[in-house]
């Protein structure tokens, strides 16, 4: 990553563009910025910033379509920013590879803090310790901040990533929802449990697109999830 991590802001709101870029550059940063999701995705495609803070309801091409169109060759981080509160709203963003949903009001110093956290997950450095992760035909590699499954990378967004890492990490032992949370950063003081379980989703689908023959994310009904890497039962 740069020496200052530059951040998309897109949204059709200038007061509030101009309000987060402001937080945004007071902290260091460098700032772009969109007021719709056409232009978001040219400013993308031209700048290639380290991470997208992202409304939903724009003109021309909304939110959900400039994250269609950026994971179909990218895992740039994405933080949505959007007045939809929902449940249903929240997991469809990230249903489509957000990395973070924040909603209308929101602190600016919050939006800053959890832009930090996304950041420091994809650019943490590795430790002596923190060697690449081999279960089956996964590679997990923290300093490369890459997935191989097969010899094939699978694209995973910086939340996925974490999640995954962390459950290989200790195959065999059940985290909870609450605990996944914590493991990737989230501490955002809004939880909320299908946060992880639109995640989890994400990261199985992707998986068995490659290798549907095997199986990673066991879910422990009532306490979480664990990883367990082993091939299917073909005569089930």
């Amino acid at each position: 990553m740069r020496e200052k991590a530059r951040i998309l802001i897109v949204d059709d709101e200038k007061r509030i563009v101009n309000t987060i870029r402001k937080y945004l550059e007071n902290d260091g940063y460098e700032t772009l910025v969109a007021y719709d999701g056409t232009a978001a995705l040219e400013t993308w495609k031209r700048e290639q910033p380290d991470l997208v803070v992202l409304d939903i309801l724009m003109p021309k091409m909304d939110g959900l379509g400039f994250c269609r169109e950026v994971r179909k060759e990218s895992t740039t981080p994405i933080i949505v920013l959007s007045a939809k509160s929902s449940e249903f709203d929240k997991l469809r963003g990230l249903d489509l590879g957000a990395d973070d949903y924040v909603t209308k009001p929101f602190s600016p110093r919050e939006l800053v803090s959890r832009v930090h956290a996304v950041l420091r997950r994809v650019d943490a450095p590795q430790t002596a310790d923190e060697r690449p992760i081999v279960e089956g035909p996964l590679i997990i590699d923290k300093d490369k901040h890459k997935v191989e499954l097969l010899e094939v990378v699978v694209p995973l967004t910086a939340t996925e990533f974490g999640i995954l890492r962390f459950l290989a990490s200790q195959p065999g032992c059940v985290f909870s929802r609450e605990r996944l949370l914590e493991a990737v950063e989230r501490d955002s003081g809004e939880t909320y449990d299908g946060t992880i379980y639109s995640h989890i989703k994400n990261l199985r689908k992707k998986l068995a697109q490659i290798a549907n023959e095997w199986s990673f994310i066991e879910t422990v009904h009532g306490a979480g999830y664990r990883f367990n890497a082993k091939e299917k039962d073909k005569h089930k």
